[in-house]
């Protein structure tokens, strides 16, 4: 591969990784919250341990 060739090859690189103006138009628009989101069937108690019958066991 000669100079030319690779510097034509560098440049098509970076014209396909530049980045498009007005690309991130939606960001203004997206609202990013850091608060986590509340559980459907969260009703704030804690539930209770239930214990597997004897015999029974489980693994993750």
């Amino acid at each position: 591969m000669s100079e030319a060739e690779f510097d034509r090859l560098l440049d098509a690189v970076q014209a396909a990784i530049a980045p498009v103006p007005g690309e991130d138009f939606m960001a203004a628009y997206l609202h990013i919250s850091t608060a986590r989101p509340k559980a459907a069937n969260d009703n704030s108690v804690a539930w209770p341990l239930l214990p597997f019958p004897a015999g029974w066991n489980a693994a993750c």
